[in-house]
């Protein structure tokens, strides 16, 4: 169970996910709010939390590695030409209050923090989930506006030269692996599917009993590429800053959203396709 729950979600009386504040965590992991953990219908877990390889993945979470030189993903920060190097430049991101509150979704402010206090973006975010055929849908929103007096950059390890480490944003902990198998529409496997663009990306366990989809909300998002681990850790997301960062001059925003699919047992591919390309409710 979350350990400063914010809110939980419930769908016909299950509770499927529990919403943390994150706001005990060391300042090393980049204090935020998260939601963990996240269960099928059936009950199976399929999100992990400060895990011993990776402590700042923090079950579904947001996130990105450089905000105008402030670490607001959590451990050490990639610098061009030293590597991953601890810098003690993290920031944390704060709950701010909810507009609304209910079984099935919040809307929620919140403040993106520098190591010094200031304010780098404020955040809304829309989190929704509904009954759909095959399991319940995760809705995930989040509009991250500049609110400083400058342009903003936000970066990420493939920025600062690490090619195809453009992790940022969306991202999702998996449960320790047993079988798993990830594909897209096209590819599959680690390799086929890091840095695919594709309408879905879909990750199964069959030991583990469950499966789990993911896809953009809209054209933007879904332009972004996937970021997949499997050899080293299971964890899926998107690169909002796969070779550039991203420019938000004052006051300006930029908004990603996402749906995922979380279901027992397996989806077929048709299921998947059908889902993706149905608008969320």
């Amino acid at each position: 169970m979350a350990e400063h729950p914010l809110a939980t979600l419930r769908l016909g009386g299950v509770v499927v996910a529990e919403y943390d504040d994150g706001a005990g965590l060391d300042p090393v992991l980049a204090p935020r709010p998260y939601l963990h953990p996240v269960r099928t219908l059936g009950g199976r877990a399929v999100t992990d939390a400060l895990p011993a390889d990776h402590p700042w993945h923090l079950g579904i979470s947001i996130g990105v590695q450089d905000v105008g030189g402030t670490n607001l993903w959590g451990g050490p920060t990639y610098l061009r030409g030293r590597g991953y190097t601890a810098c003690g430049d993290h920031g944390r991101i704060e709950h701010a209050g909810f507009s609304t509150l209910a079984d099935d979704g919040f809307d929620e402010a919140l403040r993106w923090l520098a190591a010094d206090g200031r304010l780098l973006l404020g955040e809304h975010r829309r989190v929704r989930a509904r009954l759909v055929a095959g399991g319940w849908e995760l809705q995930l929103t989040t509009a991250l506006t500049n609110a400083t007096g400058g342009d903003l950059a936000l970066g990420s390890p493939a920025t600062h030269g690490r090619a195809g480490a453009g992790y940022g944003g969306f991202s999702w902990r998996l449960p320790a692996t047993r079988e798993p198998f990830v594909h897209t529409t096209h590819t599959a496997g680690e390799q086929g599917t890091h840095g695919a663009v594709a309408p879905w990306l879909a990750w199964s366990d069959r030991a583990a009993g469950f499966t789990v989809v993911v896809t953009g909300a809209d054209d933007v998002t879904r332009a972004d590429p996937w970021f997949v681990r499997v050899g080293d850790y299971p964890g899926i997301g998107s690169q909002l800053a796969p070779r550039r960062p991203v420019i938000l001059a004052p006051g300006r925003t930029v908004t990603r959203g996402f749906r995922a699919l979380v279901a027992d047992g397996a989806v077929d591919d048709a299921v998947a396709a059908r889902w993706a390309g149905r608008s969320g409710g």
